[in-house]
């Protein structure tokens, strides 16, 4: 990749990014400007699958960057986050010389030859553009998260063995956030903050257009209609965005060009992953009480949009 020029303007971030198919609005493209301009993390929280993790890639694409991401689990500790030794390298290295004086062993084991660097590590020695995507961070513990605020707030890791390691050039960062549970306010002090949610009917629609080749924009409108239906019923897990492309190409791929009650009820699981989400849905698309007797399907839901759209 080629490193672009800076961002010149929250407008220009918007530009840049829908050349990247992605649809940003204009909180989002103040947020990503003043982040790069004032050098500060972006915290980005949502709820799954609104585009999180996508704007951090999309970001990067547009500047010409290298991602780097570290994707957090429970259980996430120094050694996969920051660096680790290359054990057996060390090991072998021991077994090679074993006469040799150990305090001469030691500084070469324990060298940048035998040093396996993580993404934060990767992120702060790297000499390119970089965007540093840390995702879910509500997932690790409370000590994990101490550790990126310590790397975040002076961008720098000390090695015992081998001294202090600066970054010469500040990588971009995105943390992701699901808020499944609160974060420190430490670490939100240390980073502009950015809510997103599932976007407007019309910027579905919009987003799927972009997205899926020979989408029709009727098509388009019906699907972004019915996922926001969907939504809004009480289902364990809500439909993506990313699910609701996964929709429209299926529904491309098979030929359907307006979508009918049998089109929607037959497909839906793509859009959702849970057999009771599966049946509620398709309930209230064919307008089922909780009975089962039948009544007309919901004519808003499934009527194609009447002239061009915008």
């Amino acid at each position: 990749m080629t490193p672009t020029a800076l961002f010149t303007s929250p407008e220009d971030v918007l530009a840049r990014l829908r050349t990247e198919a992605y649809l940003a609005d204009p909180k989002i493209g103040l947020t990503v400007f003043l982040a790069q301009r004032l050098e500060k993390p972006v915290l980005v929280e949502g709820p799954a699958g609104v585009g999180k993790t996508e704007l951090a890639r999309s970001v990067a694409r547009s500047i010409g960057a290298r991602l780097i991401r570290l994707q957090c689990y429970e259980g996430l500790d120094e050694s996969k986050a920051l660096y680790e030794w290359n054990y057996k390298k060390q090991l072998l290295r021991i077994q090679a010389d074993e006469h040799q004086v150990w305090s001469e062993l030691e500084d070469d084991i324990f060298s940048e030859a035998f040093l396996l660097p993580r993404p934060l590590l990767a992120a702060i020695r790297a000499d390119e553009p970089v965007v540093l995507l840390i995702d879910e961070i509500d997932r690790v513990e409370v000590e994990a998260e101490a550790l990126m605020l310590e790397v975040l707030a002076d961008f720098q890791v000390t090695i015992p063995e081998l001294g202090t390691m600066v970054a010469t050039r500040r990588p971009s960062v995105f943390l992701t956030s699901n808020n499944t549970r609160d974060l420190s306010e430490a670490l939100k002090r240390r980073c502009l903050y950015l809510p997103i949610d599932y976007p407007s009917l019309e910027r579905e629609r919009d987003i799927l257009l972009a997205r899926v080749e020979g989408l029709s924009a009727n098509l388009a409108e019906q699907i972004s209609r019915i996922v926001r239906s969907i939504r809004d019923l009480d289902v364990k897990k809500p439909p993506s965005i990313s699910e609701s492309i996964d929709w429209a190409r299926t529904l491309v791929v098979l030929g359907v060009e307006a979508m009918g009650p049998a089109d929607a009820t037959g497909t839906l699981n793509v859009l959702l992953k849970y057999e009771a989400d599966i049946e509620k849905a398709r309930r209230h698309l064919l307008g089922l009480p909780d009975g089962g007797d039948e009544r007309p399907a919901p004519i808003d839901a499934f009527r194609q949009r009447e002239g061009p759209t915008a």
